[in-house]
């Protein structure tokens, strides 16, 4: 749970042309729909041109952006916004430890020589983008089965199985403060619940692409210590509800899988995967340690050396390696993915629950103790880790190479 460590990161939510998005207040209907309207541009000849009444109206469009596009955005809107403004970046650059400055600062320098109405013409395109983006995903469909409350989650229970859906599909299912609350409520109601197995599982492309940078937002307003204390207790009762959780528990990833979303996975009774699946764990790259109990589960299921080679050094598996070292269960074709993987839980789902049950308590029991006390030791190490300035220049040096042009 990195996104601690960038409360620098925040201030580009903050400072940028771009405003804050707004609150999308919970939708329990089955379809709603966002409406923006059209970006127009005047065209002269074959070639398209921008003139500065576009440009005025593309700064208001960003306003009009319901969904966050991210630190990675929000870094080229402010440098082409500034070379469309001023020209080429003259200013001095900012020291090292001015994290904030210096990203916006980098983002701008990388632009060169880039002419103003190169850039104005950038600028009009990034928005015109973001707006149709958004457009085309206006309406979004609700199973009606699904249980109200949750905003970042979909959880239903339909024939003896909870499923538990990361349902973030535009940002890849990055879990932000308000998914880690949400999952363990839900994990909470399915430990109760007349389900036989509970299934968690992404929506779209992604299972998920690990923690959200934005969950540093909370950082700005009360402090960086006051934020690492809320998050690193939020964060070690989410990893607690996986280790307790009485049910067998699936995982079924349906696409590539990022940090916390991996670690958990030696909590898992199951793990199928489709063939297109891949597992990183890139926390030394962000100046991080493990997480999700990984460093004990990893080195028991894979071995020291190959959970050494993740851990360590950001070794990315394909789902067949991932297999082969006995993270993953199955794979499957990734056309016949979905098919195969739910005719086989609904077979699990058939079995008699209180057995599966006590089955999963003889196996897991005995683990327990062990689990919590390493989950407490990783989280001790993360809050040292997320107040370091090591953290906070890596993320930094992350969410600069993603933004270059």
């Amino acid at each position: 749970m990195f996104s601690v460590a960038a409360a620098a990161a925040v201030e580009l939510l903050i400072r940028s042309p771009l405003r804050q998005p707004r609150r999308v207040r919970r939708c329990v209907s089955t379809v709603y729909a966002l409406h923006f309207p059209a970006l127009q541009l005047h065209t002269t000849k074959p070639t398209m041109q921008f003139s500065q009444e576009d440009f005025e109206k593309a700064k208001e469009q960003v306003n009009l952006l319901k969904d966050d596009p991210g630190d990675e955005v929000k870094l080229k809107l402010y440098a082409l916004f500034k070379q469309a403004t001023q020209g080429p970046c003259n200013t001095p650059k900012p020291g090292m430890l001015d994290f904030v400055n210096k990203a916006k600062w980098d983002a701008w320098k990388s632009l060169g020589s880039l002419p103003q109405d190169g850039a104005r013409q950038k600028y009009i395109e990034l928005v015109s983008s973001l707006i149709s983006a958004e457009s085309s995903g206006q309406v979004k469909e609700t199973s009606p089965d699904s249980k109200p409350g949750y905003a970042t989650i979909e959880v239903t229970t339909k024939d003896n199985i909870t499923k538990i859906m990361l349902n973030r599909p535009k940002v890849k299912n990055a879990i932000n403060t308000q998914m880690y609350s949400e999952i363990t409520q839900a994990l909470e109601e399915a430990a109760k619940d007349d389900s036989v197995i509970t299934v968690l599982t992404g929506n779209g492309d992604y299972y998920s692409s690990g923690n959200d940078l934005n969950n540093a937002a909370s950082t700005a307003a009360g402090g960086l210590k006051e934020a690492v204390e809320s998050n690193s207790a939020l964060f070690k009762a989410f990893v607690e509800q996986f280790i307790d959780f009485p049910k067998p528990l699936i995982a079924v990833v349906n696409g590539p899988a990022v940090g916390i979303s991996v670690t958990i996975l030696g909590l898992f009774d199951l793990v199928y995967a489709t063939d297109r699946a891949t597992f990183h764990t890139p926390f030394s790259n962000l100046g991080l340690c493990p997480e999700g109990c990984s460093s004990y589960t990893f080195p028991k299921i894979m071995g020291l050396t190959k959970a050494t080679e993740m851990l360590l050094f950001n070794k990315k598996l394909t789902a067949a390696e991932a297999c082969s070292l006995g993270l993953v269960t199955e794979v499957f074709p990734d056309n016949t993915f979905q098919k195969e993987v739910w005719i086989r839980l609904k077979a699990y789902a058939s079995l008699p629950r209180n057995s599966l049950a006590i089955s999963k308590q003889l196996i897991r029991d005995m683990e327990k103790e062990k689990l919590h006390e390493v989950n407490s030791q990783e989280c001790k190490c993360l809050k040292e880790r997320w107040q370091s300035d090591e953290v906070m220049n890596a993320v930094l040096s992350f969410i600069q190479r993603k933004s270059k042009l």
